[in-house]
Formats: C-alpha cells, sequence, structure tokens
C-alpha cells in the first residue's frame, strides 16, 4: 500500500481558498475569478504576443530530441559531464562512466527519449547554477539515505516530463490554474521552466527522505512533489519562482 503524500493538492473549485469559480475559455486564454485578501476580484488571462512569444519557444525547446549526430548535442552532453565531474576527464559519450552519474547504461542518449534534449538542458542548468545542491542530490549527501536509491540522472529526466505535464505543455486546450500562473513568470524570466525544475528537484528529495521511500516508491514521490509544487504555485504572494517556498531549499 502506498503512503499518502506528505502535502494535499490545492483544489481547483474552492469558495473559500483560492479560487471561486471554474475555469472558462475566452478566445487563447481563460478567465477564473480569485480571491485574494479577502477582496474577490477577477483576473481574466489573455496571453499577451510576449507570452505567446516565451510559449512558443519552450514549446519549441520540448520538441527537440537528442540527436548524437548534431555537435551542440553532443557538446551540451560532455559539459554536462564536466559540470557534474570537474576535473575528471571523460574517456568517450559512450562509456561507463555515465552509470556515475545515475543513468540507466552506457549511453545516456537512450534516456533523454522520455523528455528529449530540455531535459539535458534542465540538467546542465541545474548543475552550473545551483552547484552545490547539485552535487548535494547527486551524492546524496543529506539525511537518512534508503539502501536502494533513486538514480539520479535518470530521476531529473522524469522530472521534467512530469513539469511539462504539470503544466499541460503539450495540451491544447489546458485547464489549470498553475500553469496559467507558470505563464505570467515565463513571461518575465524565460528560465522559470529551468527553475522551476531546480525546485522541482529539491523538493522531490525532501518527500522521498521524509517518507524513508525506496527505488519502488519512486513514482509515489513523484506524485507528491507535483502536488507541492501546485500548491506553492497557487500561492497568493507566488509571482516568481523565488517567491515559491521550496526555493529556499536550493543552496
Amino acid at each position: 500500500m502506498s503512503r499518502k503524500c506528505a502535502y494535499a493538492p490545492p483544489s481547483v473549485v474552492s469558495t473559500d481558498d483560492a479560487t471561486c469559480g471554474t475555469p472558462m475559455w475566452m478566445g487563447k486564454g481563460f478567465c477564473v475569478c480569485f480571491k485574494p485578501k479577502g477582496n474577490y476580484q477577477r483576473m481574466c488571462i489573455n496571453l499577451t504576443p510576449s507570452q505567446e512569444e516565451r510559449l512558443r519557444r519552450l514549446k519549441h525547446r520540448m520538441k527537440v530530441y537528442f540527436d548524437t549526430s548534431r555537435s551542440e548535442h553532443r557538446e551540451a552532453l560532455r559539459a554536462l559531464w564536466y559540470a557534474t565531474f570537474p576535473g575528471k576527464e571523460l574517456q568517450n559519450l559512450v562509456s561507463d562512466q555515465w552509470k556515475d552519474m545515475g543513468w540507466q547504461g552506457r549511453d545516456p542518449s537512450t534516456d533523454f527519449r522520455g523528455a528529449g534534449f530540455i531535459s539535458l538542458e534542465n540538467l546542465l542548468f541545474f548543475a552550473k547554477t545551483f552547484s552545490t545542491s547539485f552535487q548535494n542530490l547527486l551524492k546524496k549527501r543529506g539525511g537518512k539515505r534508503a539502501t536502494w536509491e533513486y538514480p539520479f540522472a535518470v530521476a531529473g529526466v522524469n522530472i521534467t516530463f512530469m513539469i511539462m505535464q504539470m503544466l499541460e505543455l503539450h495540451s491544447s486546450k489546458p485547464t489549470s490554474l498553475a500553469r496559467s500562473v507558470f505563464i505570467q513568470m515565463l513571461s518575465e524570466n524565460e528560465w522559470a521552466f529551468d527553475l522551476l525544475y531546480c525546485v522541482a528537484f529539491v523538493v522531490m528529495d525532501k518527500q522521498w527522505l521524509q517518507r524513508n521511500a525506496t527505488y519502488m516508491e519512486f513514482n509515489d514521490v513523484l506524485k507528491c512533489t507535483r502536488f507541492q509544487l501546485e500548491k506553492e504555485l497557487l500561492m497568493e504572494d507566488v509571482l516568481r519562482i523565488e517567491n515559491m517556498p521550496s526555493y529556499s531549499l536550493l543552496c
């Protein structure tokens, strides 16, 4: 029997908390009624040209598959290696060395199929932007760890895919309030997706430790991570990824 999540997912329809109505489609966006600080307020979310362009570029990133024939993809993979293991020489792009990062086999390109090149970009962004947190998670430094730990790199690919689903980035008619909040953040910072990824990774590890989870419970931990991210994105004072409470977990 799987354990319950540490945090309950936010309700999409509520008369007491965040929302007071269901989303209604209006052109390219939707209109939903919010209740901030006790005062009802209508917030219509119709994408501006700038928001549409940012979202288009993000969706384009999502459609790019990892391709070993492209030199920039090979260089990005090498960059990930040296950001992860500074000073340690990489023998080859296909090597048993990759298993030290938590890939399933000798060729990490086979693991990118689930989320594409953006999952490599996310890992590289994390490694370069929050190197201490990245290394702590890679080396499982914090807390009481399980006998069978989650493979770090493969977990990262799964997190990318989970965020895509949570934000309904593949959907032609999304209904998620978390998605609409995220698009506002994306319009302010084109790296919002990558920052959210970093937050998601540290939240996932925290959930893992709190549950004293094992490898077989990874999917349950990922679901709980999604619920927590959705909850924080819908908080009243969260206007940027940096405002999310769990952002403080990043070193």
